[in-house]
């Protein structure tokens, strides 16, 4: 399982740099094994080219190596923090994308503009609060991670599967490790998105709440009905 768990979060590493997500060895994800509560992420520094299943590493959810040469990501405590405190979590990714970068860095979510955004995020995309010169000087990738957190206090974390860390950048998350990537593909699309509207229409409202309703849950409520999930038979 653990061979498979690596195998996984290399292909969902890898696929950063397909869609362009990532520049150079910038970016990182991450994959758990919730029986064993195995963690697999990507090593600190190695080009997306150079990457592979048996370079990926394995930590317990202390941050203790239990396999691997190389040392993991850098942030790392980031990605233990949040599956230490969000259950649901299978898989965490984290870019600079150059849009939802942006919305970082203007330290400002991402509003909900259109049924685009509706379909796969539940309201806004939040951004943290800025971070004070002692968790900097802490241990700062623990409390970025801590800072997440917070900022989904009274949030379900896998109705809105992306933060904007602010003057930082985005993370996403999902049930496992492909579709932590998977939000982040959407995340920097919904940023270009808004991005470009606020440009045309700077005084453009959120979306009504009865569309954001009906866009959302009838993908992910419990009577969802979009796609072929709720298909009995075979096409």
């Amino acid at each position: 399982m653990l061979e498979e768990l690596k195998e996984e979060v290399c292909r969902a590493n890898l696929e950063l740099k397909e869609q362009n997500l990532v520049l150079y060895s910038w970016g990182n994800v991450s994959g758990i094994d919730r029986k064993n509560n195995i963690i697999a992420i990507k090593p600190s520094g190695v080009a997306y080219d150079q990457l592979t299943p048996e370079k990926i590493i394995l930590l317990d959810l202390d941050g203790k190596i239990v396999e691997g040469s190389l040392n993991p990501s850098s942030d790392t405590p980031t990605h233990l923090e949040l599956y230490r405190r969000f259950a649901a979590l299978g898989g965490v990714c984290h870019t600079h994308s150059k849009y939802a970068t942006m919305w970082a860095q203007a330290c400002k979510c991402i509003p909900c503009l259109g049924t685009t955004h509706a379909d796969y995020f539940y309201g806004a995309v939040p951004v943290t609060a800025v971070m004070d010169s002692g968790l900097i000087k802490g241990d700062y990738e623990l409390n970025t991670g801590r800072i997440i957190a917070d900022t989904f206090k009274d949030r379900d974390p896998m109705q809105v599967p992306a933060v904007l860390v602010a003057n930082h950048g985005p993370f996403t998350w999902g049930k496992n490790a492909a579709s932590a990537v998977e939000s982040a593909v959407v995340l920097e699309e919904v940023a270009r998105i808004a991005f470009g509207t606020l440009l045309i229409n700077p005084a453009i409202k959120d979306i009504d709440t009865i569309l954001l309703d009906k866009h959302y849950l009838r993908k992910h409520g419990k009577d969802a009905y979009y796609g072929q999930k709720n298909r009995q038979d075979t096409i």
